[in-house]
């Protein structure tokens, strides 16, 4: 389940005006980040969002996923998004 679970339970809560989510040092890989934007995507009505995410596995892939997500989020108002990252990862060494 993980994040892209509470991303599926998150996209029935249509409703939803705030939301305060602190998933800090998860794991949260692509998927689940990518997930949790499709979840967030059907929160049509949600102006107040923060989102912590650091310290996770998060990539471009997943970045990606969560911002196309949150571009469905038309009334949000005010975004707080931490993607910390403590993981560096080098190519072509």
């Amino acid at each position: 389940m993980g994040a892209s679970g509470l991303g599926s339970g998150l996209a029935n809560c249509i409703n939803l005006s705030n939301l305060t989510l602190d998933l800090y040092g998860n794991q949260i890989g692509d998927e689940g980040a990518s997930g949790l934007g499709s979840g967030l995507a059907n929160c049509i009505n949600l102006s107040n969002l923060t989102l912590y995410l650091y310290f996770n596995q998060i990539g471009d892939e997943g970045a990606s996923g969560l911002g196309s997500g949150l571009a469905n989020c038309i009334n949000l108002s005010n975004l707080t998004l931490d993607l910390r990252q403590k993981q560096l990862i080098c190519f072509g060494l």
